[in-house]
């Protein structure tokens, strides 16, 4: 997560764009109950959790140039970066 906010401020940086952040968000847990047996057994369950870390970047003044740039950007698997336009 930290080295894909840093690819995404080098891309920032390179076009001379004024930044603030990245701010961490408080972080999201889902959490799912599935029962092991199909039918009987309702006692026998596994729990798992889904934690969803959110960072905020918030970029001052931008360009269309730049918009396109950070959608261009190659993340792993799992991170994904979500635009918006005030």
């Amino acid at each position: 997560m930290d080295n894909s906010c840093r690819q995404i401020i080098e891309v920032l940086e390179r076009l001379d764009s004024k930044i603030s952040g990245p701010i961490p968000l408080p972080t999201e847990f889902r959490r799912y109950t599935v029962n092991r047996a199909t039918f009987v057994k309702k006692d026998a369950r596994e729990q798992f959790e889904m934690r969803i870390h959110k960072r905020l970047i918030d970029i001052l003044d931008p360009t269309q140039k730049l918009i396109e740039s950070l959608s261009d950007i190659n993340l792993p698997a799992g991170v994904d970066i979500e635009i918006k336009t005030v």
